[in-house]
């Protein structure tokens, strides 16, 4: 073997290993990723979620509206990524306690009951105006002392939450998608599913409550999100008794 051929084998035998190398170390990061992804939905392989969403007025049959639709599929995605494997339940249909399974929870208390239970044991520090009647304060949020008014199509609201009812750091998850209009919903499961990996950084596999403010949703649709506050504190203790309140307008 003359030395350009032999230079020229050990030339691709390090192509090689390096190469493989390389491989092999965005293989530990891909694997590393993945498990951090998996901690913080509470999704290890093969595991078992819930998609609990409330029914569209259209009859006894589980049919969800277009944004709640688009909102599940951003949710789906990320469940499918992690191995795991994802039931959809309507809000009177579910009937499991905390922990056993992540659950994703989407649309507004006023109809998905299973929403209105975890906002009333495990969030009592947010109301939701309820009122039929067109009043300025209509699905307003109250959190703590702070008001938050819905202006449909400028200025829209949504609680997005991680939860896990003081159970540990074991414990499944539930992770609540409130908002005041199905856009909303949509908007904070785009931001979850995009933004997990700078969430579980900050908070680990803790509780948190973000509010977000969609902003002009009827020219940019549940594109334009912006993050308000950390409410966790505010959302996580009991409403004061009635006080001074301020309200927040789009500007």
């Amino acid at each position: 073997m003359t030395e350009d051929v032999r230079n020229l084998v050990l030339g691709l035998i390090a192509v090689g290993l390096g190469a493989l190398l390389g491989w092999l170390v965005r293989s530990q990061l891909w694997k590393r990723r993945l498990r951090r992804k998996q901690a913080f939905f509470g999704l290890p392989a093969n595991s078992e979620s819930l998609l609990v969403v409330n029914r569209d007025a259209g009859g006894g049959e589980l049919m969800v509206v277009r944004h709640d639709v688009f909102a599940l599929l951003e949710l789906a995605a990320v469940i499918k990524e992690c191995g795991a494997h994802a039931q959809i339940v309507a809000h009177d249909a579910a009937r499991q306690g905390f922990g056993e399974r992540t659950e994703f929870c989407v649309g507004s208390p006023v109809a998905n009951r299973r929403m209105a239970a975890h906002l009333h044991s495990l969030l009592p520090g947010v109301r939701v105006n309820a009122e039929p009647e067109p009043t300025p304060d209509r699905g307003a949020f109250q959190i703590g002392t702070e008001r938050y008014r819905l202006e449909a199509g400028l200025t829209e609201y949504v609680l997005l939450a991680r939860l896990t009812a003081d159970q540990g750091q074991e414990a499944r998850p539930v992770f609540l998608l409130c908002g005041q209009r199905a856009v909303t919903s949509q908007a904070a499961g785009r931001y979850l599913a995009r933004h997990h990996e700078k969430l579980a950084r900050k908070y680990g596999n803790n509780s948190f409550v973000l509010l977000l403010k969609v902003v002009n949703s009827q020219a940019y649709g549940p594109d334009v999100v912006e993050l308000v506050a950390d409410v966790t504190r505010a959302a996580q203790t009991p409403i004061p008794t009635p006080s001074a309140r301020t309200s927040h307008r789009a500007k």
